[in-house]
């Protein structure tokens, strides 16, 4: 390799903003989650008090990485930390409708404690909810590095900006994709192999509702591709699987994809 290469390298990594690690980012949110459910890891507390500072240390850890992440050097970030660890509970009780939702969903759940400890789609549904926490109060880059973990490690990509309401229920979950505008209602219960997406993709239309929306109590099977920002799914219905909608669908609705099927005899293999 040439000298001018070598420097190019050398002055780009000068020039390297002060971004806390994606190593560092994603085990402070696991750290939080752990907190939250012992389930996953055991760790437990001699007091009250021990866990108080457990909790205010994790506080203190998030300020610093908004600090040096300095996506705004006019916003208080001890104030944000603060709000979000404040919206804990709340997000705690979120929380534990989605783990409802997913025990009372699948027959094959045990109980709550596994659906917390070994279900992708619950590791999912967590490291989204705090992302989203973070998102909406214009925390830069460290939402999306939380999803994108949780895309590797489950398959499941949820973007930040998503909106998600209460009792989401994932079964399975890979190969699931939740676009930046999409919204989603209460009680609704996604398969495998799902795209909620968007009809073209454009850098102009950034700032646009480009993914869909499903309203309660929706059940859409594997392999179903929804697209397009002016579409909504209406509540109470079923998508099945397979299926590819770009147009809306009202309440009640059944839609079902219909393969063409021809057996073939022997002689024709």
């Amino acid at each position: 390799m040439s000298e001018d290469f070598y420097e190019q390298i050398f002055n780009k990594q000068q020039k390297l903003e002060a971004v806390p690690s994606n190593k560092e980012i994603t085990r402070w949110a696991l750290q939080v989650i752990h907190l939250l459910y012992p389930e996953q890891t055991g760790k437990v507390f001699a007091d009250v008090a021990a866990l108080k500072a457990e909790f205010t240390l994790l506080e203190n850890e998030l300020c610093h990485m908004m600090e040096v992440t300095k996506g705004c050097d006019d916003c208080d970030n001890k104030e944000r930390a603060s709000r979000f660890f404040k919206g804990l509970p709340e997000l705690f009780r979120i929380l534990n409708t989605d783990i409802q939702a997913i025990f009372n969903g699948d027959p094959a759940a045990q109980s709550e404690f596994e659906v917390v400890r070994t279900y992708p789609g619950f590791l999912a549904i967590s490291l989204y909810r705090l992302a989203h926490s973070l998102y909406t109060d214009n925390v830069p880059l460290i939402p999306r590095i939380l999803t994108e973990y949780a895309h590797s490690k489950t398959g499941i990509d949820i973007h930040p900006a998503a909106v998600i309401g209460e009792y989401f229920y994932i079964d399975h979950g890979t190969g699931i994709v939740i676009g930046e505008s999409a919204i989603i209602g209460n009680h609704v219960k996604l398969y495998q192999g799902i795209t909620l997406g968007a009809l073209s993709v454009d850098k102009s239309m950034a700032n646009t509702k480009r993914h869909p929306t499903v309203e309660d109590h929706v059940v859409i099977y594997s392999g179903a591709t929804i697209l397009g920002g002016e579409t909504i799914i209406g509540n109470n219905s079923l998508i099945g699987g397979n299926v590819w909608l770009t147009k809306s669908v009202p309440p009640y609705s059944r839609v079902y994809h219909t393969p063409s099927h021809r057996t073939l005899k022997s002689d024709e293999v």
